[in-house]
């Protein structure tokens, strides 16, 4: 294998760019959470993890995957449309915890149900889609630890389909993460109805009939997802805030009461914003560097980045970025245009390496007979010199 060369451009030092950062560097965050994973969606950047790869009973948390499965259903099934009804079985409208107060006669529709979950959390809703989707809950649960496994949610298995405590029903913070990523990248028509901050069902349940996320009234940008509480789990919350261009989501448990909850979500949200910030690193298609070919009709190919390079960095940070190519040099010829070729690689303190993918910046084609029998000369050259260096040893 060639060897893994790191080059460092002039262009690219963090001086020369205006982006050292030398001021007195705050305290990472501590959570009052037993388990914590922070995310910027807009950058991909984890700003915080806490236990975050630990299966854990994740409480009505895990009815994300019950919507999940219901939204693609949606999507990809002709037969399961907003306006399709569910019948309610005895099994269902005997679900205790939080409700819609469903009876046997009811035929909720796809879209009350959806309300039902987020807004009531309501237990017998999810019964409802899961024996309306799969037959049973327990066929169901099956297909959502299935689904789970295809999605990279590989701490994440499921018993039931709202969260009902059982000790194998469990998801792992990072986990609940990707789930909401994928919620809000695969199915946004339907992201919306996690903002709703009321809702109740032929006017039942009137004390039920508010949303539990506490930042939804906040206006710090919060617009979902779900709470969860059992005594085994303790208070939780997947939540999701969009502030300018920025997108974060935060997964908290095993907070003590529902105060504790909402203001360590609030506090999260705000020193997510507040403490980190995009710089301008460089444009997009801005050659920054020059990388040897191998065999081409070039000796060389420049490397652009096709998109603005902007990373995710703390306002306050203790010492300076750097900024590093990674790349496998020479590169074989031909190479195509935007054919990726490395990464550029951004790392400092008080924050995780972020990499950006680096692209040809034209494309090189494979040289002529001349330029083939140099590089076989060279090899041969740099064989021969092995072998002499060889044997004087």
């Amino acid at each position: 294998m060639r060897p893994l060369l790191c080059l460092r451009p002039l262009a690219l030092t963090v001086l020369a760019l205006g982006l050292t950062l030398g001021q007195p560097a705050k305290a990472a965050f501590e959570t009052r959470a037993t388990a914590a994973y922070v995310v910027d969606l807009t950058t991909g950047t984890v700003l915080l993890e806490k236990s975050a790869d630990i299966p854990l009973p994740p409480a009505s948390m895990s009815k994300l995957m019950t919507l999940y499965m219901l939204f693609e259903a949606l999507h990809k099934n002709p037969a399961v449309t907003l306006d399709t009804t569910f019948r309610v079985s005895a099994r269902a409208m005997a679900k205790g915890g939080s409700t819609m107060f469903l009876t046997e006669r009811d035929r909720p529709t796809a879209e009350e149900l959806i309300k039902g979950i987020i807004v009531q959390s309501g237990n017998d809703a999810t019964v409802v889609v899961a024996e309306g989707l799969a037959g049973t809950e327990e066929a169901f649960a099956r297909l959502m630890t299935e689904k789970a496994q295809t999605m990279g949610m590989t701490q994440s298995v499921f018993a039931n389909a709202s969260g009902w405590p059982h000790p194998l029903h469990r998801m792992s913070m990072k986990d609940l993460a990707i789930l909401t990523e994928r919620m809000i990248e695969d199915y946004p028509e339907y992201y919306g109805y996690f903002s709703m901050s009321e809702w109740g069902y032929d006017g039942r349940a009137p004390q039920n009939r508010f949303n539990r996320n506490p930042l939804l009234k906040l206006g710090i940008g919060a617009d979902g997802l779900k709470t969860g509480h059992t005594q085994e789990a303790g208070y939780g919350l997947v939540g999701s805030a969009q502030q300018g261009a920025r997108r974060i989501v935060f997964v908290i448990t095993g907070l003590e009461t529902d105060r504790a909850r909402a203001e360590e979500s609030e506090r999260i949200v705000s020193w997510a914003f507040r403490q980190f910030v995009q710089k301008d690193l460089a444009a997009a298609d801005t050659r920054l560097a020059d990388l040897p070919v191998w065999v081409g009709e070039q000796a060389t190919v420049g490397l652009v980045s096709p998109t603005d390079v902007r990373p995710l960095v703390p306002l306050v940070a203790s010492g300076s970025l750097t900024a590093e190519i990674e790349a496998e040099t020479p590169i074989n010829a031909p190479i195509a245009a935007g054919q990726q070729l490395g990464e550029l690689v951004i790392s400092g303190p008080e924050m995780p390496p972020q990499r950006f993918p680096l692209v040809a910046e034209q494309a090189v084609a494979k040289g002529g007979a001349w330029v083939r029998m140099q590089a076989a000369a060279q090899v041969l050259y740099r064989e021969l010199t092995q072998d002499e260096a060889a044997e004087a040893q």
